[in-house]
């Protein structure tokens, strides 16, 4: 039965290397495997014609490759595609590709729901079900890049789509381990960025972390009480201490953490709160991503006046 074969989209590089290893092949072997799997996007073993029939009928007995496909695809008048997905257990993800100039993103998945409850969140309102699997993510690049035309490629990997990352911490950290290997998805360290609203022990483990990627860290409030109020995480991960931990995370030459603020009407987007901000960010390498709320039934905020919006960025300039 499927249940009790192994999803090879789940195995990270080295696990994958030691699974073919168990069959006594060699470890160019896997290689060969990442390939098909992540550059050409195979759906079945018999697509892998460099293996002897032999070796694909016992990779068929034990392991499976796992699929996805868009359920629905909803497209806005700038190009922006949203990409319903629906799971084996029946439960509902979304990714998002974004045309920007010469770059084409995809925003990803990493868990069904959110626990975080930030209070301007729609995804948060409804609680979390459950973590993706290491496959669940990747598929999603995958199938989006299936819906592509010819000679047109992702550009950029933000995982900042339904749920925390680092709630999810080692499926994440395998699948982005498969976005950056030469031998599966090839993308650049600088091309991939995880957005979180700032774990701070799995920050610390990050630091740690040979894999590489851009941190982006969801900040959206200049004090605590703020913070506290739109993103209850801050109560038990005080920005104080996480922003001495952005202060010294180990980055790559001439990298920046991004600062995420997500600003709503009479909330948090006052010349204080700029001023403020400015304060706050001193002596961290970073950028701020300014992101006027887009307002939705149910939650709570106003979107602020682009007057207002402009006056915020022009004292951050």
């Amino acid at each position: 039965m499927r249940t009790e074969k192994t999803d090879l989209k789940n195995l990270s590089p080295s696990e994958l290397e030691e699974f073919i290893a168990s069959f006594g092949k060699e470890r160019y072997r896997s290689i060969q495997i990442l390939r098909w799997l992540y550059q050409r996007g195979v759906h079945s073993f018999d697509e892998m014609t460099n293996l002897s029939k032999k070796f694909r009928q016992a990779l068929e007995r034990i392991s499976f490759i796992s699929t996805l496909h868009p359920l629905m695809v909803e497209e806005s008048r700038d190009g922006t595609k949203k990409l319903l997905f629906q799971l084996e257990d029946g439960n509902l993800i979304e990714s998002v590709l974004i045309p920007d100039k010469k770059r084409l993103t995809l925003c990803l998945s990493t868990q069904v729901g959110c626990a975080m409850g930030c209070r301007f969140c729609l995804t948060g309102k409804k609680g979390l079900k459950r973590n993706l699997t290491t496959a669940e993510i990747v598929n999603q690049i995958l199938a989006v890049r299936e819906t592509l035309p010819d000679k047109t490629s992702i550009t950029n990997i933000v995982l900042m789509g339904m749920g925390e990352p680092l709630a999810n911490y080692q499926n994440t950290l395998k699948a982005i381990e498969l976005m950056a290997h030469p031998e599966a998805f090839k993308f650049s360290s600088r091309r991939v960025t995880l957005s979180t609203v700032g774990l701070i022990p799995e920050l610390e483990q990050l630091a740690r972390e040979k894999v590489r990627f851009r941190l982006a860290i969801s900040l959206n409030a200049s004090d605590e009480a703020t913070r506290s109020r739109l993103m209850p995480i801050n109560r038990r991960h005080p920005l104080k201490k996480l922003l001495e931990l952005c202060r010294n995370f180990p980055l790559q030459p001439r990298a920046r953490i991004t600062f995420e603020y997500v600003l709503l009407e009479g909330e948090n987007d006052s010349p204080q709160d700029a001023k403020r901000l400015l304060t706050l960010l001193r002596g961290i390498p970073s950028k701020v991503n300014l992101i006027p709320f887009n307002e939705a039934s149910g939650i709570p905020f106003k979107k602020p006046s682009e007057e207002r919006v402009r006056q915020f960025q022009d004292i951050l300039m």
